[in-house]
């Protein structure tokens, strides 16, 4: 693999904080490097040294002549004064883009529903997103560093995108580095992922799933003392092998170790003991929608729409932006009226709503945290059943990542991810029976996602939630639904139903974002692709076997590769270069099986 650029010893400090310590490493042709850690921890600094947008203290970072880097900033740079054309295609006449199929796919992917020669001055956040990501992935990059793409994307948008970056950036096809919360994406689109954490970068081989695996077996060899972090990521990972088996069906995840390391992790939610409790706290009836229709003069926003609620109900709503979903979750909450049809709601019912605004902080923005919780109750009860606790709110943030020298920083001083966690315990400590969380995962990295799924499987209620985050929403939810040209749909197969529903042109398309005929994320089978036969499937089955029995081969004799070259003569220069050779070698070998495994599991369903 041919090498595009590379980092030898990078420092970077900041008057309070050393960021990173003599750091090294490379981007190689065909790497898709996904980039995680928690926030603050200097991702954003990485990627931006490695593009050249910022100078490290020490060390360099060089990229091979010739090389184009294209980057993705958080922030919004475009040019008020410009139309969309303008800042996709420049001054390029139409039949010139139009020839580039590239382009075109970008076009129709992301801005199919926006004048193309609108100025940017009247768009949306999410629309100015949307056209500044068309921007950088119709020019000709060799290696593309995108920064939190996914800000405002709807979920169609998203499973566009990663359909996008695995056809754009295959393994003979340029570098890609990619800085995101959504674990979703860095599951369908990296091979490579890096772990900034603690002054160094440290790279696990594989997609979200596969690092999680690996942190855990890293954290159990070393007996690692962050106990908290480990028991969260066997968690998680339970998830992904028993309820997403398919995010981990790769041989090099190595499905035998997964499930050795998860055999005494219990299931992460009680249904039962929540459904009792639920119901003990609410009673039967929560909300009932019941023939609902909601319109703003002659503009239909929902119809006919038949949802009895019921207690411990976990539910995602999904729907393009402009659907209805801030109405749907209105009418729960009560604050909005229907206009046709009735909401009957049970008399012990305490909705609480975690929104995108931080309405709920206002008046604790001049007060450090600790006077905010001072203000508080003293202890809450958190849990069911046996594993039933009484928390302090301190504890409870401790548990959402808050050290205690944050509790002395005013509210207005911290983060955007630490307001967003102070935001949802103080709505939490409300003790509602019913809890609405609109986009919750807004600011949260990676590991603070997995604390707040932690603390919501424990939580006994009702749970809506609406969100772009897949990952999140998948994990946290039982069941999905979604809106559809004004009429609540139920998905029993969750977000790939709607995905395959809304390229059949269900729903409004009303600023969603992908083409009608963009391919499924994620692997999803099309509908209409055509059935084995009875000797095909024993075909398959048999050199999914093989495959199998050559892999298991392979993996040992990397092992003992790597042992013999560790144990080495470090001095025998010629020596060492081609073990590593050999090394590389049964790599791809291992690689080229393992991708044809995919598509034999893909093919056997």
């Amino acid at each position: 693999m041919a090498h595009l650029l590379g980092a030898e010893a990078l420092s970077l400090e900041y008057p309070t904080k050393v960021v990173f310590d003599s750091v090294s490493l490379g981007v190689n042709e065909g790497d898709r490097i996904g980039i995680v850690g928690r926030n603050g921890d200097g991702k954003s600094s990485l990627l931006a040294m490695l593009a050249g947008r910022q100078r490290p203290d020490r060390g360099r970072v060089t990229v091979r002549g010739g090389v184009r880097v294209g980057v993705l900033d958080q922030g919004d740079t475009l040019d008020d004064t410009q139309t969309i054309r303008q800042i996709v295609v420049g001054d390029a006449e139409e039949h010139e883009w139009a020839g580039d199929a590239r382009v075109r796919d970008v076009i129709g992917g992301l801005l199919g529903d926006l004048d193309f020669d609108a100025p940017v001055d009247r768009l949306s956040g999410g629309q100015r997103r949307r056209v500044a990501l068309a921007r950088l992935l119709a020019g000709d990059w060799d290696v593309l560093a995108l920064d939190e793409p996914t800000n405002h994307l709807d979920t169609e948008a998203i499973a566009w995108l990663a359909e996008h970056l695995r056809r754009r950036w295959s393994a003979s096809a340029g570098g890609l580095l990619l800085v995101t919360h959504d674990r979703w994406l860095l599951d369908a689109v990296c091979t490579t992922t890096w772990e900034v954490h603690d002054r160094i970068v440290e790279p696990f081989e594989g997609g979200y799933a596969a690092y999680i695996l690996q942190r855990v077996e890293r954290d159990r060899q070393a007996a690692s003392i962050e106990a908290r972090r480990q028991n969260l990521a066997r968690k998680e990972l339970a998830w992904l092998r028993r309820g997403a088996p398919a995010r981990t069906s790769k041989p090099k995840f190595r499905i035998d170790a997964a499930n050795a390391l998860i055999a005494d992790v219990p299931e992460l939610r009680d249904p039962i003991a929540l459904r009792s409790l639920a119901v003990s706290r609410l009673g039967k009836d929560v909300v009932d929608l019941l023939d609902v229709g909601v319109s703003y003069g002659d503009h239909h926003v929902l119809d006919d729409i038949e949802w009895r609620i019921a207690p411990g109900e976990r539910t995602g709503v999904l729907g393009v932006n402009g659907a209805g979903k801030s109405t749907l979750l209105g009418l729960i909450a009560g604050t909005v009226e229907p206009t046709a049809g009735r909401v009957k709601r049970g008399k012990t019912v305490k909705v609480a709503t975690l929104t995108q605004r931080m309405d709920e902080l206002d008046e604790h923005l001049e007060s450090p945290v600790r006077v905010v919780l001072e203000r508080l109750r003293t202890t809450y009860s958190f849990g069911t059943g046996s594993k039933a606790m009484e928390l302090t709110p301190g504890q409870l943030l401790e548990r959402l990542g808050f050290a205690s020298a944050q509790l002395s920083t005013p509210v207005k001083d911290l983060s955007g991810g630490q307001q967003r966690r102070l935001q949802l315990l103080l709505i939490l400590l409300q003790q509602p029976n019913v809890l609405i969380l609109d986009e919750p995962t807004n600011d949260l990295d990676t590991d603070m996602l997995a604390a707040l799924e932690d603390l919501l499987d424990s939580w006994p209620g009702t749970l809506i939630v609406v969100s772009h985050d897949r990952y999140f929403l998948e994990r946290v939810t039982d069941q999905q639904f979604a809106i559809l040209d004004r009429h609540l749909r139920h998905l029993p197969g969750g977000v790939d139903e709607y995905l395959q529903r809304r390229r059949r042109g269900e729903g409004t398309f009303t600023g969603a974002t992908g083409a009608p005929d963009a391919p499924a994320a994620n692997g999803a089978a099309d509908a209409g692709g055509p059935a084995l036969s009875g000797a095909e499937l024993r075909a398959a089955q048999k050199e999914l076997e093989g495959i199998e029995r050559r892999i298991t081969r392979l993996d040992t004799q990397i092992t003992k590769a790597r042992t013999a070259l560790a144990d080495h003569d470090h001095a025998d220069y010629t020596g060492l270069a081609a073990k590593m050779k050999d090394i590389g070698e049964l790599e791809r070998q291992s690689a080229e099986l393992e991708e044809r495994w995919f598509e034999l599991s893909e093919q056997l369903g």
